[in-house]
């Protein structure tokens, strides 16, 4: 894969990963703010009202997780805990008979976050992939010299 390829994958995850970021801040304040808004959404849907600072921190968490990336499993976790909150606001949303426009939020940030997480996924294996095209490069061009 050439150079510029990979720095237009890396330009789209940072682009796409923004903009979920972007979402996901959004809402992390909107659940610790105590916004009567969210707490009416989730006591709405049968859970506890204690959960939505719960779900403000572990937001803040995951965020953290995924922009400094001190370590990848760590930044796996992020996504698989950013996917299971979508996934089941989806699916509480849905199964409380919400707005076409409600439900749509949490699939909105799933198709963010699985754009995010595959991007960086690619742009992880085609500098690996270059790594060891390079590495093979010296290593070929050190037996030519011995």
């Amino acid at each position: 894969m050439s150079r510029f390829k990979i720095q237009r994958l890396r330009w789209a995850h940072a682009i796409v990963t923004l903009l979920f970021l972007a979402l996901q801040g959004w809402a992390a304040t909107q659940l610790l703010s105590d916004s009567p808004r969210f707490a009416d959404a989730v006591s709405g849907l049968g859970y506890p009202t204690y959960l939505v600072k719960m779900l403000g921190v572990a937001t803040l968490l995951g965020i953290v997780a995924i922009v400094t990336g001190a370590s990848r499993a760590l930044k796996e976790w992020a996504y698989a805990g950013f996917a299971f909150e979508a996934c089941g606001a989806f699916a509480s949303h849905l199964s409380a008979g919400d707005s076409l426009a409600t439900v749509l939020w949490p699939a909105a940030a799933l198709v963010l976050l699985a754009a995010s997480y595959f991007l960086w996924k690619h742009t992880l294996r085609s500098a690996t992939r270059r790594r060891r095209q390079r590495f093979a490069l010296y290593e070929r061009h050190a037996l030519e010299g011995a």
